[in-house]
């Protein structure tokens, strides 16, 4: 700090008390101002401060008076090895009254008078920060469905928390087991069907929200096409996603055939594509698959996102849970982790090609149902774990084919009365796709089945 105007040039820094030994204690700042003051040389001062002594301080000494030194009160200078007022230092008593001025570790040291004053010393910057890793939402240990990542969701002020009951808590407020495990078929769309199938099984409430305390939820993929809204079905499981997490519970979801259909339509429209039928374009085969134009228009980027990284395989209580009663998962990989991340990894890529050829595989059905059905299952297990699958894709109708004459009550029309999920495969399968868009039913079961059944009815 540069002293006042008519006191010279010279710069001088304030330092700790114990700097300025034998100085007069009491002065506001620290006993420094003698020692300041007889460092000044040749000073115009009214009274010389040679009157100030610099023997040993009393044990009460009275403050030096401000008023001795003309002008602002000078901050002490360093205090040379040499100086004449080093010898008391074992003499100064410690004044615990008065608490010494404290210097950071980073100030710059003593500046010598007429030395021109230094810039504060300032910390190096701080490393550029690394880039955050891509926030895309995973379920499963990505786990939970994200509603509108673009933006913080609104919280949902009828969020339901149906509170367990207090024998199946723990001490410390945890739930001591899992909650029941439930499994949805194909939607494709209808989602009337879905509420009140949610309802009856009582898993959301009369306002359709999560209703089921800390209960499992897995909806076996295929949620658009053919009915009518397809997209009213993504954004109602996507909300019990979350409604189901905030209580311990879950939703989740797996990839099905139609979602990578929709998802190809979507990025790649009438781009042709090398197909081993000839040149096609998702857009011809997602009309003809029955693609809703509804569903394309309301299509928005947080819906792709979370159809982009759904899961194609789990495993849950010994339950193996894909889509499609196919055998192609064994083409990508040998864990369901590898499976899941290289699909994800394909899909990615955004290839029209590649995207085709996962369309393409997923599409085939009934592996389990004939003569090496249960081989084919078993194949299945024995990689990825689990002591039986459960999967949609194929509507129950349609995996009966000519037995259903044999097994199955049929209406006036002809057609198969579903009532439930469908065992075959010796035991080792169950069908969930109760063929809901062939005037058939949207299955929700509760694993494991309480009953081994073929879920058809008899005929006599």
């Amino acid at each position: 700090m540069t002293q006042g105007a008519g006191q010279g040039p010279d710069v001088w820094q304030q330092v700790p008390a114990s700097a300025a030994p034998g100085a007069p204690a009491g002065v506001p700042g620290g006993p420094v101002v003698a020692a300041a003051a007889a460092a000044v040389p040749q000073r115009s001062a009214p009274a010389p401060l040679t009157a100030v002594r610099l023997a040993p301080v009393p044990p009460a000494p009275a403050p030096v008076q401000p008023a001795a030194v003309p002008g602002p009160v000078p901050v002490t200078p360093p205090v040379a090895a040499t100086s004449p007022v080093a010898a008391p230092v074992a003499a100064v008593p410690p004044v615990a009254a008065v608490a010494p001025v404290p210097v950071r570790a980073s100030a710059p040291g003593p500046v010598a008078p007429g030395a021109p004053a230094q810039p504060p010393h300032l910390p190096p910057p701080a490393p550029d920060e690394p880039p955050l890793p891509d926030d895309g939402y995973t379920p499963t240990e990505r786990n939970l469905p994200v509603i509108g990542r673009d933006s913080a969701p609104a919280p949902t002020p009828t969020l339901v928390d149906t509170p367990l009951p207090a024998s199946a808590v723990s001490a410390e407020g945890q739930s001591s087991a899992p909650g029941p495990l439930y499994v949805v078929g194909d939607v494709h769309g209808y989602l009337d069907e879905l509420r009140q199938a949610l309802r009856e099984a009582g898993l959301t409430d009369a306002e359709d929200h999560w209703a089921a305390g800390k209960a499992r939820l897995w909806f076996l993929g295929d949620f658009t096409d053919r009915g009518p809204d397809g997209i009213g079905v993504i954004d109602l499981v996507m909300q019990l996603s979350a409604e189901a997490a905030a209580v311990g519970g879950y939703c989740k979801a797996l990839l099905g055939n139609h979602e990578l259909l929709l998802l190809g339509a979507r990025r790649f429209a009438d781009t042709p594509i090398n197909s081993g039928a000839g040149t096609a374009s998702f857009q011809a085969a997602w009309l003809l698959n029955g693609g809703q134009r509804t569903d394309m228009e309301r299509l928005q980027e947080h819906h792709i996102r979370w159809m982009s990284r759904l899961d194609a395989m789990a495993l849950a209580d010994e339950h193996l849970l894909i889509h499609s009663d196919c055998s192609a998962y064994l083409d990508y990989g040998d864990t369901i982790e590898e499976v899941n991340d290289v699909i994800t990894e394909a899909l990615d890529q955004r290839d029209p090609d590649i995207t085709w050829d996962l369309f393409r595989k997923f599409t085939k059905r009934f592996a389990f149902r004939d003569e090496e059905g249960p081989r084919a299952v078993q194949e299945l297990l024995a990689t990825y774990g689990g002591a039986r699958i459960v999967h949609g894709h194929s509507p129950i109708p349609y995996l009966l084919g000519e037995t259903a004459t044999e097994e199955a009550e049929k209406d006036e029309e002809g057609a198969v009365q579903v009532h439930g999920p469908y065992v075959y495969a010796d035991g080792l399968a169950i069908a969930m796709d109760g063929g809901v868009t062939m005037a058939g039913k949207l299955l929700i079961a509760e694993l494991p089945l309480h009953e081994l059944s073929t879920g058809v009815e008899e005929t006599a």
